[in-house]
């Protein structure tokens, strides 16, 4: 539920908005700047690893052309065919021929072996089994090649190293013993190849010990891949805390644990510059999401104060109060907004001013019936209670009195007389002289409507006596009061002309309540109060009546039955 009503506020729901569509751009620029550095990245690697690898390659192939040609001269050297010419074998000159060629051909290591694979003379003094068996399996390999060489790498003494063999001829032609050369690869061929292809290199065995024989990697780095189950192909693997993409390669050995080559670029290193920039691309986001904020601010603010000053006017407004303006000086919609909005108060202030001015000539029910009807000509039969009231001899007491204190007794009275129909819901339709005709039933229908007129009838009574009391304290004249009242279906509806209307009800019913009021003058009822026998049968559980007989009124050939409601 919190949640729900966190961002209930305009303002605070418009600047998440704002702010977190730039959020999501920048956001999502910065991925897509992001991937397509580390792509570009990749895809540079790549090239300069298979670049590397080319290189490699060719650098094998023109270092084993080279020690090919150099073994194969030394091969065909006519002071070295002597040496198996002689009747006897010499060790010592053969090793010192050998000790020529290596200073010329700058191998570290050459052995001359007889056609059995037997050491003949070496340039080291002493050469373990080991560090001949890669000789005397390529001597195999030659052996079955049509061009009578081979070429691998080898283990001599523990390091890796190129080697190639070739055979030494004497006529007929035979092959009276083999020449082999090692070159050592080492943390020199290494660094050669990395200052050339501007990868890092190393070379490591790879058997049950594994180990990096030669590497441009710190040592630690280098010792961390050794022991790493490498398989030939590209792969990403992280050394010291750092990426790299890694091509490995196998090296063929003639003999002994295999061999491979790892050729790594680290990819930190190349998306250094990129990552610089997705910094400032970072630093630029955070940038424009500060200023994104105060201008979502602003402009939060700027929409939500005319809308909170709508409705703190709207709300004084629903409270009746129509004085205040909303003031808004803006060009815009909210300021159009507000003009119209002034106009509608103004509206309402008129139509409130109607209201209660038409409230004041007729009753408010009448009042409200008027202004919610499209104020037409016509009306509608329906049951009502009509109440006719009249004071005695108010023509002769006018005259005894001045105009103006007549009229304030007359308003003193109706004013009484008028607040105990509106609060048993009757409707004063119209004031004549002193006469009041008062209707229940019209135009809000009432079921009980014979029974409001009767307790209005009886405490207009109540209020006369009090009324009369005050006056006769004040040594002013008393007044009279005659009521009628009759229950019956009359026509109800807008009365008169196009011009000027007034609601009413008319028909035989309301003459008879008129004629009523008119009977209560006659002191043979002697009561104040006359009801029809309609009206008596409609309210006999509200009061309690006197039967007064049948009677026949002016403008009726029917004797009507009326009865006294004693007060």
């Amino acid at each position: 539920m919190r949640g729900r009503f966190r961002f209930r506020r305009f303002r605070t729901r418009l600047l998440v908005l704002l702010v977190g569509l730039l959020a999501v751009v920048q956001a999502g620029t910065y991925l897509v700047v992001s991937r397509a550095n580390r792509a570009s990245a990749l895809a540079t690697i790549d090239a300069e690893l298979a670049s590397a690898a080319r290189q490699f390659a060719a650098t094998v192939a023109q270092r084993e052309k080279a020690l090919l040609f150099a073994a194969k001269q030394m091969a065909g050297d006519y002071a070295m065919r002597q040496l198996f010419l002689a009747e006897e074998f010499s060790a010592a000159t053969a090793r010192s021929a050998l000790a020529t060629y290596q200073t010329r051909i700058e191998a570290p290591l050459l052995v001359l072996l007889d056609p059995e694979g037997r050491l003949l003379a070496a340039t080291r003094s002493a050469v373990s089994a080991a560090d001949l068996a890669p000789f005397v399996a390529l001597q195999t390999v030659a052996e079955a090649s049509e061009h009578q060489h081979a070429a691998s790498d080898g283990y001599l003494d523990g390091e890796l190293h190129q080697i190639v063999l070739v055979p030494l001829l004497a006529p007929p032609p035979e092959i009276v013993a083999w020449v082999g050369l090692g070159f050592p690869i080492d943390a020199q061929a290494a660094q050669e190849l990395k200052a050339s292809a501007n990868v890092e290199v190393a070379f490591l065995r790879a058997g049950a010990t594994p180990e990096a024989l030669a590497s441009t990697l710190p040592p630690v780095r280098a010792t961390e891949l050794a022991a790493r189950q490498l398989h030939p192909g590209t792969t990403q693997l992280r050394l010291g805390g750092e990426d790299y993409i890694a091509v490995v390669q196998p090296l063929p050995v003639a003999t002994g644990e295999p061999a491979m080559i790892a050729l790594l670029r680290s990819l930190d290193e190349q998306l250094a510059p990129s990552r610089a920039l997705e910094q400032m691309i970072l630093l630029g986001t955070l940038a424009a999401l500060l200023l994104a904020t105060f201008a979502a601010l602003a402009l939060a603010r700027n929409v939500s104060r005319p809308v909170q000053q709508l409705a703190a006017h709207t709300h004084a407004v629903a409270a009746g109060d129509y004085t205040r303006r909303l003031d808004l000086p803006r060009a815009d919609e909210f300021g159009q907004l507000a003009e119209s909005f002034n106009h509608m108060t103004a509206g309402l202030a008129e139509r409130d001013r109607v209201r209660d001015l038409l409230g004041k000539v007729v009753s408010p029910e009448i009042a409200t019936q008027l202004l919610q009807s499209d104020l037409q000509l016509g009306g509608e039969e329906r049951e009502v209670t009509i109440l006719f009231s009249d004071l005695r001899d108010f023509t002769t007491l006018s005259e005894s009195l001045p105009p103006a204190e007549m009229l304030a007794l007359l308003n003193r009275y109706l004013d009484r007389m008028s607040a105990i129909v509106e609060k048993h819901g009757g409707v004063i339709d119209k004031y004549i002289g002193d006469a009041i005709m008062a209707l229940f039933g019209a135009p809000v229908a009432a079921p009980d409507a014979a029974a409001r007129a009767v307790n209005v009838a009886r405490e207009m009574a109540a209020a006369l006596d009090t009324l009369n009391r005050e006056l006769a304290a004040e040594a002013k004249p008393t007044l009279a009061l005659g009521v009628g009242i009759n229950t019956a279906r009359v026509i109800a509806g807008n009365m008169g002309s196009q011009t000027r209307l007034n609601y009413t009800v008319i028909g035989d019913g309301v003459n008879l309540a008129s004629r009523l009021e008119s009977l209560t003058k006659e002191p043979a009822y002697g009561t104040r109060i006359i009801v029809s026998a309609a009206t008596a049968h409609a309210a006999a559980s509200a009061a309690t009546f006197r039967p007064l007989g049948a009677v026949t009124v002016k403008g009726k050939t029917e004797a009507v039955q009326i009865y006294a409601l004693d007060a």
